[in-house]
């Protein structure tokens, strides 16, 4: 068994090199392609590629190993004094050979071997060079498992020589520059012996390989670290409200070099009175940076939407914050220049839904009896350039309807311009019918066919299907600017509510009314609304009124003859606010019923 290989310039060995330089341009000519071990930023596709550049030029078998924590991006740690070298086959070459029973394959951990020097030198990051079958059993502490388990062939072969090069990667510089790190190691197998020649090329290789594992490495680890905050920033992929049944879907880019995770987002907003908000959005930039800037930009729709701003105001607020944020900032502007958005409200009661687009795709509506239509609607400018308006557009639905919003990485393709991705979208609507069964598989149906690994951008879609409010679970009474109307309304609250079965509401639904509909008269300027609505969980009481002057909660004195009412009533209810509208405000409190 021949010595470890420190790498050391002596004069014999530059000799050798010289010698053997014609055959090394040879080599180096046959390896022309050696550019692609750094083409992919995917751990195995990069061993892999390592492997299939050796075979057959410097040998005839070739397997990379890597340490396991390499597959998961993360570092491994420095291991010395042992035979524990804890690294997994990765990759073998030839790829579709047969390989002989006990063979380590690729996914296999690597066995503990003897704890000799050969090992610990190469736990220093030396290389080592073996030759001849009882050479490889004493490696092997004459254990014929191991044996099998190392050497790619069977039987006696005293001719065959393995070449082993460990990856190495420096992790540091100047005066307390670190030792570099161990990657894991490179074998090359022949029936010959292996040159000085063969060395230093292999070496060469294996600094070029390593640092193009440890580049992938690295993006593997942002990679998932990003897929990991995204994830749990976008919120679960199905909900059942009044308003419509909705399933989400999002698939990151592939991990390609223009691949990689960007800033698509949705989210399905519960609002006031059974009303629901359906939000796309589309972050520029990738990884860590865009995940940070699409939970920002989340949690602004969100703070937004609980306002019940209308959707051209509520990207009009949105828009202005994107400049605040990006103000001074560069890192923010690249963030958010040219993000998009799309902000959908639907209401079940009047089956309507309205909504306004910043540089958003239009919206698909898919009908019960399968036909798929686009909604024209107006879209207005990227976030962040300011000064410009946004337009709202409505449409009438019915139950069963199905909205479909997107991300343009769903649509546009570097095979295809985003018309023909958008007419072949609107043929997998068609063909699939979410408007039937379940509309997860129904999602999952519409993005099957679409590989990640082919991807540049990534895919969002959020499906909606619409199903209204039943009139029998609704009631509403117009009350006339007169103090004695509130009783009225008293009794008529507490009688539906009767016949809704929710007689352990009743008490806190009669303070409610009373309360609400007396500031309407008293301080609204005419006449109110009052309108209950069932669903399935809880109930909206809201009370509607001329006057757009905002409600105050304040605590009252204890010598104060009123000014409490309005602080009981949000103290009995699950939640409360206000909404406004051009024809004034709404008041609105939410109970929660009691589900048996």
């Amino acid at each position: 068994m021949k010595g470890t290989f420190p790498g050391s310039n002596n004069s014999e060995k530059d000799q050798a090199l010289n010698t053997s330089a014609s055959q090394l341009r040879r080599q180096l000519e046959s390896l022309s392609s050696v550019a692609s071990i750094g083409a992919s930023l995917d751990v195995e596709t990069t061993a892999q590629r390592l492997a299939d550049l050796i075979v057959p030029e410097l040998g005839d078998f070739a397997n990379v190993n890597l340490a396991r924590e390499i597959h998961d991006g993360e570092e491994p740690p420095e291991r010395t004094g042992g035979g524990n070298l804890a690294l997994r086959r990765t990759a073998l070459a030839p790829a579709d050979r047969q390989w002989p029973e006990g063979y380590l394959l690729v996914g296999d951990d690597l066995p503990i071997l003897p704890n000799q020097a050969v090992i610990r030198n190469f736990q220093a990051g030396q290389g080592f060079s073996i030759s001849g079958r009882s050479h490889f059993m004493a490696a092997c502490d004459h254990n014929l498992d191991t044996f099998r388990a190392f050497v790619p062939v069977d039987g006696d072969n005293e001719e065959l020589s393995l070449l082993c090069i460990p990856l190495v990667t420096e992790r540091g510089r100047g005066p307390l520059e670190q030792p570099g790190l161990l990657l894991g190691s490179v074998e090359v197998w022949r029936s010959a012996p292996f040159t000085d020649a063969d060395l230093r090329l292999l070496q060469w290789l294996a600094t070029y390989a390593a640092v193009s594992i440890d580049n992938a490495r690295r993006y593997t680890r942002e990679h998932r670290l990003a897929l990991a905050l995204q994830q749990s920033l976008l919120p679960s992929a199905q909900f059942g409200m009044a308003a419509a049944e909705t399933a989400g879907i999002y698939l990151p880019a592939g991990s390609g070099t223009t691949g990689g995770l960007g800033g698509d987002w949705f989210d399905v907003i519960r609002l006031s009175s059974a009303r629901v908000a359906l939000v796309v959005g589309d972050v520029v930039g990738r990884g860590v940076y865009a995940a940070v800037a699409m939970g920002r930009m989340r949690t602004a729709v969100r703070t937004l939407a609980d306002l019940d701003l209308a959707p051209d105001e509520l990207l009009t607020h949105l828009d202005d914050l994107v400049i605040q944020m990006a103000e001074g900032d560069e890192a923010a502007e690249k963030d958010f220049a040219g993000s998009s958005c799309i902000y959908a409200v639907l209401d079940p009661t009047t089956r309507r839904c309205a909504m306004a687009s910043a540089g958003h795709p239009p919206p698909a509506l898919v009908r019960p009896d399968g036909t798929a239509e686009y909604i024209p609607l107006i879209p207005g400018p990227l976030l962040g350039v300011g000064g410009l308006a946004f337009e709202v557009t409505e449409v009438d639905l019915r139950d069963g309807d199905v909205l479909a919003l997107y991300s343009d990485g769903l649509v546009e393709h570097p095979w295809k311009d985003i018309d023909r991705g958008m007419a072949d979208f609107r043929e997998s609507l068609v063909s699939t019918r979410p408007a039937d069964g379940d509309l997860d598989v129904a999602a999952s149906r519409l993005v099957s066919g679409i590989s990640p690994d082919d991807l540049r951008d990534d895919v969002t879609l959020l499906l909606a299907r619409v199903r209204g409010v039943s009139d029998e679970d609704t009631a509403s009474w117009e009350i006339p600017a007169d103090p004695a109307e509130v009783a009225g309304s008293r009794q008529n609250a507490v009688d539906r509510i009767s016949d809704w079965g929710l007689d352990e509401l009743a008490f806190t639904t009669e303070l409610v009314v009373s309360e609400l509909v007396t500031n309407a008269i008293r301080y609204g300027g005419g006449g109110a609304t009052l309108r209950l609505i069932r669903e399935s969980d809880r109930l909206t009481c809201e009370v509607s009124d001329p006057s757009s002057t905002a409600p105050h909660l304040k605590r009252a004195r204890d010598t104060d003859e009123g000014g409490r009412g309005l602080y009981i009533t949000a103290r009995l209810v699950t939640r409360w606010g206000v909404r406004y509208s051009p024809a004034g405000k709404t008041i609105w409190t939410e109970q929660h019923l009691r589900l048996v």
